[in-house]
């Protein structure tokens, strides 16, 4: 007996279930924290700058540089955020969708 394919989804997405949770905004909110906190990490590794050398690019303190590559940590501010790309050599983007 031949199985049919399936298309679309069924049920809700994720999205879709987080604005019926009203988690969607935080959620989203500490996905893409991590994800920038990873990219920095990962553009020092790559450009081996150490934690001192990055916190003296950006002119800031090392626990600042720490708080900012902390995943868990939401509480950086675009300024900060725009001086961390800017120390390796990138631009902060964002836009409204």
């Amino acid at each position: 007996m031949a199985r049919k394919k399936k298309t679309g989804s069924i049920g809700s997405s994720l999205d879709d279930f987080l604005r019926e949770d009203g988690s969607y905004e935080e959620v989203t909110a500490r996905a893409i924290k991590r994800v920038l906190a990873r990219q920095l990490g990962d553009l020092m590794k790559r450009d081996k700058i150490s934690k001192t050398e990055f916190a003296s690019r950006m002119n800031t303190s090392r626990a600042q540089l720490d708080r900012l590559l902390d995943p868990e940590n939401e509480s950086v501010t675009l300024g900060t955020l725009a001086r961390a790309a800017q120390a390796v050599g990138r631009h902060l983007r964002m836009e409204l969708v």
